[in-house]
């Protein structure tokens, strides 16, 4: 019995973990949708090797850093108990490569290539895992502090905050440091719309992210006994909400109607295991007005050309889901319990001044060192000719 549960629970976070990796593609995809044509091949090969990369800066330094495990060991431990401990390494890498893939969506079209791959090493290296060994891990005592000193522990289920908030903090300064597209602002206060190449790519990369949010929300239980069908019901509540609100904040827009859903997602994470249908409801329904309010005040009155929106997206509704799991979370308002809103607040803003102090850090070191944008001329002819020598579609090069 102990060899078929370990089985067990092998193959459900295994299914999970490839439905995390799946999500990638969607990452992928979005970006691919809502950047211009010149810089289609940039955004795919992007995402993949931000995976690459993160996978080895994971396993021989992070994973260490967030857990104080390694696998420098023989193969005949590493199979003990089916293996569950190596997938269930593969599970936490899917979430922790996704933080240089939100980010990717916020510095595209003008970042350089090899600088990216060099922050992403060294965020999935040391700044993520810093935070989430704190959160999941309670590294240095900071759970216990939290319930000492609020009354009840910092609770996110399935990574609002670790995972999304922390990504889209770490993403604000790199946007900032980078500097808007060129030609996006004008001097004359006008704003050149940059509108997606290609909603339907825009539309597909939603829909594999949207699918693959099951596995990213369900099978953070790690597992099978732990599994809860709350978790599922909550975020297909918290995803309609989002995706509702979005449509009616942002008049039909579908580039906002797209990113609803994820928003609802992003913020139902947290407390999707304590939640109340009609509260997991209620905080999709926030994040995703919330998205394209933040959305349109960032790009238009504040000017900081995040291209994807990864700052209000991830950023803001993931610290929303993070204080959202102190309230729907609570016995009052129809939740589990066990939570308390001092305790979700203070665990949030912690996730988010690290990663902003870690984001600053890393991207301006980068820029001191090496530089981490294009020129004007690579900029102006694109990502996908400069860095990779070809395009999404090759008529330019081989005038056929």
């Amino acid at each position: 019995m102990d060899a078929f549960k370990s089985g067990a629970d092998v193959l459900f976070i295994l299914l999970g973990a490839i439905m995390v990796l799946a999500m990638h593609a969607g990452f992928a995809f979005l970006e691919l949708g809502t950047v211009r044509r010149k810089n289609q091949v940039n955004a795919l090969v992007k995402i993949l090797t931000d995976f690459s990369v993160s996978t080895i800066a994971y396993f021989f330094i992070g994973y260490s850093i967030a857990y104080g495990v390694d696998f420098m060991t023989g193969a005949d431990k590493l199979v003990l108990k089916s293996g569950y401990d190596l997938v269930k390494f593969f599970f936490l890498l899917t979430f922790a490569a996704a933080i240089p893939a939100i980010v990717s969506g916020g510095i595209a079209e003008r970042a350089r290539f090899n600088p990216q791959l060099a922050a992403t090493f060294l965020l999935v290296g040391f700044v993520y895992p810093f935070f989430e060994g704190m959160a999941w891990n309670n590294n240095f005592g900071y759970q216990d502090w939290i319930n000492a000193a609020f009354g009840a522990k910092f609770h996110d289920f399935a990574g609002s905050v670790v995972v999304h908030a922390v990504g889209g903090w770490i993403a604000l300064p790199a946007v900032l440091l980078l500097g808007a597209r060129r030609g996006r602002y004008r001097h004359d206060g006008a704003i050149s719309a940059h509108p997606p190449s290609s909603i339907p790519f825009l539309a597909l990369g939603a829909w594999i992210l949207t699918v693959g949010w099951f596995g990213f929300n369900v099978m953070s239980a790690q597992t099978l006994e732990a599994v809860s069908g709350l978790v599922a019901v909550n975020s297909l509540m918290a995803m309609v909400g989002g995706t509702l609100a979005a449509l009616l904040v942002g008049k039909n827009d579908p580039g906002f109607i797209h990113n609803g859903p994820l928003a609802g997602l992003v913020a139902v994470c947290a407390g999707s295991d304590l939640m109340h249908p009609l509260g997991a409801l209620a905080t999709g329904v926030i994040a995703g007005a919330l998205f394209v309010v933040m959305f349109t005040i960032t790009q238009n009155k504040w000017k900081i050309d995040d291209v994807l929106g990864v700052w209000p997206l991830h950023g803001l509704c993931g610290a929303w889901g993070g204080i959202a799991a102190g309230i729907f979370g609570l016995h009052g308002l129809g939740g589990i319990g066990g939570v308390t809103f001092s305790a979700q607040l203070v665990g949030t803003l912690s996730g988010i001044a690290i990663a902003t102090a870690g984001g600053f850090a890393v991207y301006g070191l980068l820029k001191l060192a090496i530089g981490i944008r294009l020129d004007a001329e690579e900029e102006f002819n694109g990502a996908d000719l400069s860095i990779h020598k070809i395009s999404a579609t090759a008529e330019r090069e081989t005038n056929w």
